[in-house]
């Protein structure tokens, strides 16, 4: 079995889980195509048995190159298994608030889109200081103070749960693929 995984970053959370799922697959002896959305362009995916698509929610927006390849490719994604990695500091919580935000998020990804995965698993990102310009590094330090997390603005904070995306992983092949 082959699986696509497209992916768009804004500050390498998103690459770094889809590289780790990408290792994950592998290992388990499925070949695997790690592709940034933006370099998609003559894409067969009619060479996949399956498609992993991931981005990060910023802004109330996923990423313009992962919509364009869902966009590009919706015909073909719902002819096949896919799953729809969610990545949001949002997802590390449990604010009720943020989770209706993520899924409105998602359902807007999805309409204009063109293209519902047939699961979609959110996958809490991280604080990525080291990447951020100074308005960036403020506005995220704001984020995190009204939500009550303490931040080191010289280091960066993860919040991925690398066991929990491993067993979501698994799961995923074991519904599709047994």
């Amino acid at each position: 079995m082959k699986i696509l995984i497209a992916y768009a970053t804004t500050d390498g959370q998103t690459r770094k889980i889809a590289r780790f799922v990408a290792d994950r697959i592998a290992d388990q002896g499925h070949g695997v195509e790690l592709l940034a959305a933006a370099d998609s362009a003559d894409l067969d995916l009619g060479r996949f048995d399956g498609a992993i698509l991931a981005g990060s929610l910023h802004a109330g927006g996923f990423q313009k190159t992962l919509l364009a390849f869902a966009r590009d490719h919706a015909r073909a994604l719902d002819a096949r298994p896919t799953l729809f990695l969610a990545v949001s500091l949002s997802a590390a919580g449990t604010d009720a608030e943020d989770w209706a935000g993520l899924r409105a998020c998602l359902a807007k990804f999805e309409a204009d889109a063109g293209w519902h995965p047939r699961e979609t698993l959110h996958v809490a990102g991280a604080f990525r200081f080291t990447e951020y310009d100074f308005f960036r590094a403020w506005a995220m330090r704001r984020i995190a103070e009204k939500k009550g997390e303490t931040v080191d603005p010289h280091a960066d904070k993860e919040y991925t749960d690398w066991a929990a995306l491993s067993q979501a992983t698994d799961a995923w092949l074991a519904r599709i693929w047994g």
